[in-house]
């Protein structure tokens, strides 16, 4: 999908950020409020409430009205997940059941393509046009983004929110993201309404120390993970025998 040319710089350099840290007094482009959406991607392998906690302070603390969770589909920079993509995405349907903003988003589950972000990225600004577009992620993700296809394309098509845990130094972060996002980075979480794309903010949440890994292997070993993650989802995994031999 195309990103429209009017809404963003062509050239995908950082729009103006001036008076950043006044932005509740900036108006939105066109004079009207914009409805942020949220996006959260990851293996899920399997979902767990450290994930839904995270989605959730995000939602809260950021005013989004749209929040998705993206299971990938093929990952391209680590091993294939230990369950397959459907039952992953179906996880991830059965934790937000009845949730009113979170929701599964199913469309890296079903393209034959490697889940690159920048093709995720395209595809949900081709459909939402130029309402402001959170990419949510954590803070070791957002340390290896230079590692990430056509990262530099980002900041002309989405917000970065980096979750950190209380204490967190934003000066730690490499020295070549801040170059590149400039004076849009480390910006205010209120500015992120005023404009389409182009932000990296930094939001501290809850710190939960639930890991899917030390879930697949609790279920390994035939031992009790609940708590850990919704009832809904363990009774699928047991249901269906995931998670029974390989961590």
């Amino acid at each position: 999908m195309v990103l429209e040319k009017d809404a963003f710089s062509e050239t995908g350099t950082i729009p103006e950020f001036a008076d950043l840290h006044t932005a509740e007094h900036v108006p939105p482009a066109h004079g009207a409020a914009r409805l942020m959406v949220g996006l959260l991607g990851g293996t899920f392998d399997p979902i767990h409430f450290g994930h839904l906690r995270f989605a959730e302070e995000m939602l809260e603390a950021l005013g989004l009205a749209d929040v998705r969770l993206i299971p990938a589909g093929k990952p391209p920079h680590r091993s294939a997940p230990h369950a397959a993509a459907e039952h992953r995405l179906a996880m991830v349907k059965l934790a937000l059941a009845g949730h009113p903003v979170l929701r599964a988003d199913t469309r890296e589950v079903e393209s034959p393509e490697l889940s690159y972000t920048i093709n995720t990225l395209l595809s949900v600004r081709g459909e939402i046009g130029e309402q402001p577009l959170c990419l949510l992620m954590g803070a070791d993700a957002f340390a290896g983004l230079a590692s990430w296809k056509r990262w530099q394309e980002f900041v002309a098509l989405c917000h970065i929110v980096v979750a950190t845990r209380p204490g967190h130094d934003v000066s730690s972060s490499p020295a070549a993201l801040k170059d590149f996002w400039q004076d849009g980075f480390g910006a205010p979480a209120r500015a992120l309404a005023t404009r389409p794309a182009g932000l990296v903010v930094f939001q501290e949440i809850t710190a939960l120390d639930i890991s899917a890994s030390r879930i697949r292997a609790l279920l390994q070993e035939q031992r009790s993970a609940r708590y850990l993650l919704p009832d809904e989802v363990l009774r699928y995994i047991e249901r269906h025998r995931l998670y029974r031999s390989t961590l």
